[in-house]
């Protein structure tokens, strides 16, 4: 995507990412012999030495080198490691206790969040059409939660995480593999320890399970790839807009959990599904045409300056 426009680069990897994400619940389902630990010890081990290979190859060991000397910097990817392992840990769970249409409304009010934190941290600006699908969306959010009939604290707590990683994530705007290497290096020592800790009391579910063994070694690219997407496109676009976007992975999950675990689909979370669609809707709109219009401005500047007369 070298020849791309910086910005169209970062809808691109915001856009790509959220659909591999939104089809994670059937990855994980397939995991499912493995318990949520488990498995969230061999995604961060196996996504650290996916890293390490990437860095290999594009060789950006001395800019890894320079990071080690940021103090500031390796805190607060110590503090955005934590809160992706709070995050992959509460998803796991929840795909794996059939609770996959709660993830989705976790995901649901993520975006939310991110545009929250956008407007009131990083001082970005709505246009009028992304303020009204942002309320859309917002009465969608409502709408599911009262449908829900309790706390739904699994989506609250991946709301949390994810909105406040990726805040942090904006906010350091380094490499997407430098940033992801570090993440997964700091929380790989853990997974270690947790395997090595569970190995003393069972049998691993890699070795009683040889076909869940390749799936969780495949954990490590699996998880790495959309957030090396997620992090290009954090440096190339507004945190409000990455929050959008971020509803179609919510939107494909809520599909899998309905039409493929058969999960409740009472008439209410039906609606506030449409809602959720009809913000997305209005957020493309509202692309399209920002991009149209900063093009033509751009071409009549570019005939401006050729003959100002």
């Amino acid at each position: 995507m070298g020849n791309v426009n910086p910005q169209r680069r970062g809808y691109l990897s915001g856009i790509g990412a959220y659909l591999l994400w939104g089809f994670f619940p059937l990855y994980f389902k397939l995991l499912r012999p493995a318990g949520p630990i488990e498995i969230l010890a061999h995604r961060v081990i196996w996504s650290a030495v996916t890293v390490v290979a990437i860095l290999f190859a594009v060789r950006r060991w001395q800019a890894i080198r320079e990071l080690l000397h940021k103090r500031s910097v390796i805190a607060q990817i110590g503090l955005a490691a934590a809160l992706i392992a709070v995050n992959w840990g509460m998803y796991i769970y929840g795909v794996n206790s059939d609770q996959v249409v709660e993830t989705a409304l976790g995901y649901f009010i993520t975006p939310l969040l991110a545009v929250c934190l956008g407007v009131a941290v990083l001082k970005e600006r709505l246009r009028a059409p992304q303020w009204t699908a942002a309320a859309v969306g917002a009465v969608a959010v409502l709408v599911l939660t009262v449908d829900h009939g309790r706390l739904p604290w699994i989506a609250l707590t991946l709301a949390a995480s994810f909105g406040m990683y990726s805040l942090i994530k904006k906010r350091l705007g380094l490499p997407a593999v430098d940033g992801l290497f570090f993440e997964s290096v700091l929380l790989a020592p853990l997974g270690l320890m947790f395997l090595g800790w569970l190995a003393t009391r069972q049998p691993s579910t890699a070795i009683t399970h040889p076909a869940t063994g390749v799936l969780l070694l495949l954990a490590g690219p699996v998880t790495a790839i959309p957030l090396l997407l997620f992090g290009d496109a954090t440096n190339r676009i507004p945190l409000s807009a990455l929050g959008l976007l971020q509803y179609l992975t919510p939107s494909i999950q809520f599909g899998i959990g309905v039409l493929l675990f058969h999960e409740p689909m009472p008439p209410a979370r039906l609606a506030g599904f449409g809602l959720v669609w009809i913000a997305l809707a209005i957020f493309t709109w509202d692309g399209i045409r920002s991009v149209r219009n900063r093009a033509n401005r751009l071409r009549t500047a570019a005939r401006t300056a050729i003959d100002p007369a």
